[in-house]
């Protein structure tokens, strides 16, 4: 699984990018707009990610703005439902309006930090993305 993780705190972004790692290839990055740019660059080099985790609160673009541009651009390429990447939005936030909008805008799940990695995997396992396997 070829996997994206927005986090502008180093210590989560660690801990997620590890966790992640196990599921697959994991590219990190600090901000929305960076997030946004490794998105359009899979894109034209025609290796979707699978699955974009995309913290909410972040620098430059927020992670509701990413999630809008980047489902934006999906819509402009005409790439069908089904081969969407399925987008978890990941908040400290206990305040759901930002949520609420997120899922408005297509996501597919969300997580709280700290991340519980269980949960978390419940999840993956929901969207269709963990390998019987694993």
């Amino acid at each position: 699984m070829k996997i994206l993780l927005a986090e502008d705190d180093f210590a989560s972004r660690k801990f997620a990018q590890k966790f992640l790692s196990k599921y697959g290839v994991v590219d990190a990055t600090t901000d929305g707009e960076e997030a946004v740019a490794a998105w359009e660059l899979a894109y034209e080099d025609g290796e979707r990610y699978d699955l974009i985790c995309l913290d909410i609160m972040m620098p430059k673009i927020d992670g509701v703005e990413a999630l809008a541009r980047i489902r934006d651009a999906e819509a402009h390429a005409n790439i069908p439902f089904e081969k969407q990447s399925k987008i978890i939005m990941i908040t400290a936030l206990s305040d759901m309006k930002y949520v609420d909008g997120a899922f408005e805008l297509g996501c597919d799940g969300y997580a709280t930090k700290p991340l519980n990695t269980v949960k978390f995997e419940e999840v993956l396992g929901r969207m269709g993305l963990l390998d019987n396997e694993l």
